[in-house]
């Protein structure tokens, strides 16, 4: 079922699409164009009513072709670790309580440890990312102590 649009709304949207035409990423090299209009509409604040249907196509466009097209390369646990403390700032003391010592810390980070499932589980909540950004295929360990049953 079509929307209908306040006849102003509708001015402002098609004056987008007719800047930037809401049609299938062909390339890179378009697909570049659409994320530098993303880019300049993500920062425009307050957006539009036009502006936020318009973002909200083109977004669907990028995901579209990102899916198909680019290939993320598997991470690991540890590199998603190291990744959240650069985008968040975090030095690694800052991470003593996720892991418990300093040492486990050093270790986990140096990968003379694995993530324990401990981590993973204080890591997901802290982050708000889903625990399996933390597990390198089904590679999860209970070497901690608080994670280890009573008699193992």
């Amino acid at each position: 079922m079509p929307t209908v649009l306040d006849p102003t709304v509708e001015m402002e949207y098609l004056a987008l699409v007719r800047a930037f035409p809401l049609v299938s990423i062909r390339d890179d090299e378009h697909l570049e164009e659409a994320l530098a209009v993303v880019d300049r509409l993500v920062e425009q604040t307050p957006r539009s009513t036009a502006e936020e249907a318009y973002l909200g196509a083109l977004t669907d466009l990028v995901e579209t072709y990102e899916d198909a097209h680019v290939i993320i390369p598997p991470t690991s646990g540890v590199e998603a670790v190291r990744y959240l403390m650069e985008e968040n700032g975090l030095i690694q003391a800052e991470l003593v309580p996720f892991f418990g010592t300093p040492s486990v810390v050093s270790a986990v980070l140096a990968g003379k440890r694995r993530l324990a499932l401990s981590h993973i589980r204080r890591l997901s909540a802290h982050f708000g990312v889903p625990a399996d950004v933390f597990i390198d295929g089904g590679d999860v360990t209970r070497e901690d102590r608080d994670e280890t049953p009573e008699g193992e």
